[in-house]
């Protein structure tokens, strides 16, 4: 059953993060992009070997291309989200190096489907905003709440954004599976047991 009164309030905190994060002039995001990487390497967050599932920036998201470059030069295995239909959840498929990427919907690129799948042990989310407690608000579609409520692990999830698409509050519903890490320019910041 769907809470109106909840989903209210996420459309109306979905409008003031969208502003926030289209106010962001392109130098600002580029250089917030750089930074976000920088604390990600630096924030010691990967293990070796590690699966790590990124994504393709659409729109005005934070670009998390200069953290795919590192990974891919450094061989880690990572992963492209790609959305099969309205109620799946995400195919996560292994973009190895050298090989192309396609349209994959919503302006995003991915591997083809011909890609091996795999299950990632930390995910690189974006957002729409998030809070003080690691609430995670997205764009409502419930893609990667499907996809994590499936997973047979529990990786690490790590949200990337803009310091300006801080809230001060989210309401979180039971599938809403709470960010254990956000990183903005601003430096990473935990959530929960590991804060």
């Amino acid at each position: 059953m769907v809470d109106e009164t909840i989903e209210d309030a996420k459309a109306g905190l979905r409008r003031q993060a969208h502003a926030a994060r289209a106010a962001l002039s392109p130098v600002e995001r580029a250089e917030a992009a750089d930074r976000v990487a920088e604390h990600f390497f630096a924030g010691n967050v990967l293990q070796p070997g590690q699966v790590v599932a990124a994504y393709w920036r659409i729109r005005d998201e934070l670009d998390c291309q200069p953290i795919l470059l590192r990974l891919m030069e450094g061989n880690q295995t990572v992963v492209l989200p790609v959305v099969l239909g309205p109620d799946q959840p995400l195919e996560m498929r292994i973009w190895e190096q050298g090989t192309a990427l396609y349209e994959a919907g919503f302006g995003t690129l991915a591997p083809s489907e011909l890609a091996p799948l795999a299950e990632p042990d930390v995910v690189l989310m974006p957002l729409l905003g998030f809070d003080s407690q690691g609430t995670r608000l997205g764009y409502g579609g419930g893609y990667y709440d499907r996809t994590l409520a499936q997973m047979t692990k529990s990786p690490t999830l790590i949200g990337l954004a803009f310091a300006a698409q801080e809230l001060d509050a989210i309401p979180r519903e039971d599938h809403d599976v709470p960010l254990d890490a956000v990183i903005t320019e601003a430096g990473l910041r935990h959530f929960g047991a590991s804060a």
